[in-house]
């Protein structure tokens, strides 16, 4: 199998080994189980609310604060703790990039 096909039966995409989110490739419901690969590996897990096609699924628990990780990349930071199978978008995470308020409260000096 070459490293970036879609293996039929994922649900969604993981597209680093180091992402704690995932992206729905359709609308899922909760208590539906969705298949995803990591490393090759396909792994599980249960949808706990209802989540539109193209947003993104916690795929490893996301304590307060937490950068959520898509792509290997920091998108964000989690604003309350997120469980496995929940809904990760603009009700839970904030933008932490080019914000001078978040360089102030880690101490840094207001430019």
């Amino acid at each position: 199998m070459a490293e970036n096909s879609i293996e039929a039966g994922v649900a969604c995409l993981v597209m680093d080994a180091r992402d704690n989110v995932a992206t729905l490739l359709h609308d899922a419901a909760p208590g539906e189980e969705l298949t995803f690969q990591v490393m090759g590996n396909n792994q599980t897990i249960t949808v706990q609310q209802p989540i539109k096609f193209g947003h993104k699924i916690a795929i490893s628990p996301i304590s307060f604060g937490e950068h959520v990780i898509k792509y290997g990349e920091s998108i964000g930071a989690a604003t309350v703790a997120i469980s496995i199978g929940e809904h990760v978008h603009v009700h839970n995470i904030e933008g932490i990039r080019g914000r001078g308020d978040r360089k102030l409260e880690q101490g840094g000096k207001q430019s």
